[in-house]
């Protein structure tokens, strides 16, 4: 049964995820319906992308096959041409005289200092996560692409936290779907929107405790997603989706949009449904489904490599919106 609360819950999209915990580091795929329109919004200063120029405004093509989500930094962009080869085997692509070309993008995290620097994600494992991939329940937490996802690294990673994956979905009343996918691999620390209290940061001298990150900085001198909906939206308003889907991070990594984050946000429109779409109304639960899935992302995480969870830190079960 396709589940109510994930970014599979839009029509068409399947998710797979290839992990490696002795690394530990991993990679997730998106795969999106023929005839879909795709953009991207990049808000950070440390992106690590590929095929992410054509989905600007005005090139020739209007949507994707594939979106990859990798750890491995640059070397982890290799996993994408598993996603190709994958796609170009069961002749997904844009076609051509000479067969077909895939069209995938694709975004890194840096996970390279937990664990073994050596280990990363390669084209076997771009291929394997397309094999598993599936339109039913997708595993969150410290899996695919957020296997070695940390948070609140202002003081080091000795004394970071637990990042990974997890998905929301919000519905219009109108039954238009949008859902949203994220990897919380982040400098900052994570705040629950709800009651702007800190989930996940720099680790206090005292178990439990945490350091703010403001303050640090103050003292002292890559967020990935996904959103995807069944709305008949073009590809400027694919864009405008993906714009609005950042203020989801805003609300809950502080700060946001850094200088040695990723923060890029791709959206899909699966332009399934026949229902007429506001593109403000979806923007703004974009951000709510994006703001959901990361604090669910925290508190889904496991902890791996010497860096603990948010909730073995605290000893507290936390909330999953």
């Amino acid at each position: 049964m396709t589940p109510a609360d994930a970014i599979t819950a839009v029509s068409g999209i399947r998710v797979g995820h290839w992990t490696n915990a002795d690394g530990p580091t991993g990679c997730t795929v998106v795969l999106c319906p023929p005839g879909n329109a795709a953009a991207v919004d990049l808000r950070g200063g440390a992106p690590g992308t590929r095929n992410t120029d054509l989905l600007r405004a005005g090139t020739l093509l209007q949507g994707v096959d594939a979106i990859l989500l990798t750890g491995g930094s640059e070397f982890g962009l290799d996993a994408a041409t598993g996603v190709v080869r994958w796609l170009e085997e069961r002749g997904i692509g844009f076609p051509l005289q000479v067969g077909v070309v895939p069209i995938v993008s694709a975004a890194v995290i840096f996970d390279l200092s937990l664990g073994r620097a050596d280990v990363r994600p390669n084209a076997q494992s771009g291929y394997d996560a397309c094999q598993a991939a599936t339109d039913g329940e997708i595993q969150q937490g410290s899996v695919g692409a957020g296997t070695g996802a940390t948070v609140g690294k202002v003081l080091g990673l000795e004394r970071a936290l637990k990042g990974g994956l997890s998905t929301a979905a919000e519905r219009t009343a109108s039954g238009i779907t949008i859902g949203a996918l994220v990897v919380i691999n982040c400098f900052g620390q994570v705040c629950d929107p709800s009651t702007g209290n800190l989930i996940a940061g720099p680790r206090g001298e005292q178990t439990g405790s945490f350091v703010d990150t403001v303050d640090t900085l103050q003292s002292q001198p890559p967020v990935l997603g996904v959103v995807a909906t069944d709305a008949m939206l073009n590809k400027d308003q694919a864009r405008r989706l993906a714009v609005m889907a950042q203020a989801g991070l805003a609300a809950t990594i502080r700060p946001a949009h850094s200088p040695v984050d990723g923060d890029t946000m791709f959206a899909v429109a699966t332009r399934s449904s026949e229902q007429p779409a506001d593109v403000l109304q979806l923007g703004a639960l974009a951000a709510r489904a994006v703001e959901r899935a990361v604090v669910r992302a925290i508190s889904k995480a496991e902890g791996i490599a010497g860096v603990p969870s948010a909730a073995q830190w605290t000893g507290q079960h936390l909330p999953s919106p």
